[in-house]
């Protein structure tokens, strides 16, 4: 169980999207109370998960990792949510991953107790303290790309030569890609450095596919991937049981075919697969481009995540403004998505023929066909494009169940 203290601070008027000008209350006491998104409760704009949706992804991805041999690691730094990190270790999930010490400070805090840091980590004040929590039990891996990076954990934690090791991964990149060694040679040179540190153990490699283009690139990339591992086998750099670690939220059915059975002879293989978006999904980018769109035998994922926004300006026909913006809303990988409209009087309807062109920091313009006839006031519900940044807009996110009840409140720690 992670912590169960984190109820403070109480909601009260810094609680964006929900209505507490009043006395504070303990997110348990507000999911507790029954409120319904429309009797006022909610402020807008206000985003909301849908409850029945998060659990069928989580158990989706677990039994997709299941049926192929994996472990799970899935990215944390998409929700920072310590119930929905709750929810996914419940299911099986061997660790949790984020991306920054912070993150990891996050995670340790809450108590997960095993963390992927998908990253370089460099500053020697969190190494120092990396390596404290190691000798309490704590269990973290870090990535390495660059012989100079392994430098920096030595030199970092040259004055404890005692205690458990900090174990890595070596990450292997591609051209054009964010991180990662661009060579197998320069990976066996970061793994080489590895063995000639103390206190550092390489426990295998890494890979990142999410910005390759279309199946054959990242089927090539994760071949390399494995031959870089058996090269690194070879040269006796690796451990009896070696992790090979890759998987974003687009590519995870490229992973299982290429990363998939027992491929490492006089080894034991843990794959592990750090899908992150998954748990809330979308109704953009990643409705686009998830992989059950390629294997639908394989399941399917829902879109949990819902911005309710209300119309508060109509100022010319065809033209409605939401009070909806930047500030609320993801916008890097495409615009939110106008799903229904609710009428002041509670008729919801589809938002037939309506888009997002641009957002300010609190409007958004609507395109509206004509006979839709949007007044100020009628209440946009729209899907978002890209969790990974939206969750870190909003500090508070009711869930709902099917009948807009709130029956919990997730809590993010960005």
């Amino acid at each position: 169980m992670l912590r169960d203290d984190l109820d403070e601070p109480p909601l009260d008027w810094r609680a964006k999207g929900l209505w507490q000008p009043g006395p504070p209350v303990r997110a348990s006491e507000f999911a507790a109370a029954g409120h319904r998104l429309f009797d006022g409760a909610v402020s807008w704009p206000a985003l909301v998960a849908r409850r029945d949706a998060l659990h069928r992804n989580i158990a989706t991805m677990a039994g997709f990792c299941a049926r192929h041999g994996f472990s799970f690691a899935p990215h944390g730094k998409t929700t920072m949510a310590p119930s929905l990190f709750e929810a996914q270790l419940a299911a099986g999930a061997w660790a949790i991953t984020v991306a920054t010490a912070n993150q990891l400070l996050t995670c340790r805090a809450l108590g997960v107790p095993r963390v992927l840091l998908a990253n370089q980590l460099l500053d020697p004040v969190p190494l120092r303290w990396l390596a404290g929590e190691l000798d309490q039990g704590f269990e973290a891996y870090l990535f390495v790309d660059s012989v100079a990076g392994v430098e920096a954990i030595g030199a970092a934690l040259a004055d404890q030569p005692d205690g458990p090791p900090v174990r890595v991964l070596a990450e292997l990149g591609h051209a054009g890609g964010r991180t990662g060694c661009r060579t197998v040679r320069q990976l066996v040179e970061v793994a080489e450095a590895v063995a000639d540190t103390a206190r550092v153990r390489l426990d295998g490699v890494t890979a990142y596919e999410g910005g390759l283009r279309d199946v054959a690139e990242v089927g090539a990339y994760l071949d390399r991937t494995r031959e870089a591992t058996v090269e690194l086998a070879t040269r006796g750099l690796l451990p009896d049981e070696v992790i090979v670690s890759a998987g974003g939220s687009a590519w995870f059915d490229v992973v299982a075919d290429r990363l998939g059975g027992a491929w490492l002879p006089g080894r034991r293989l843990r794959v592990v697969l750090r899908s992150g978006a998954y748990v809330s999904h979308d109704h953009g980018f990643y409705a686009e481009h998830t992989p059950f769109l390629r294997s639908p035998e394989d399941g399917s994922l829902d879109a949990a995540l819902e911005l309710w926004a209300q119309v508060t300006s109509t100022p010319e026909p065809g033209l409605a403004i939401v009070g909806m913006g930047k500030r609320d809303a993801p916008y890097d990988e495409g615009l939110p998505v106008p799903l229904r409209i609710r009428r002041g009087a509670g008729a919801v309807e589809e938002a037939t023929g309506m888009a997002v062109t641009r957002l300010n920091d609190h409007h958004a313009f609507l395109t509206v066909p004509p006979g839709a006839d949007l007044r100020p006031g009628d209440l946009v519900c729209f899907g978002i494009s890209h969790p990974c940044t939206a969750f870190d807009k909003w500090r508070y996110v009711p869930v709902l169940d099917d009948t807009d009840t709130v029956v919990d409140v997730l809590r993010t720690y960005f």
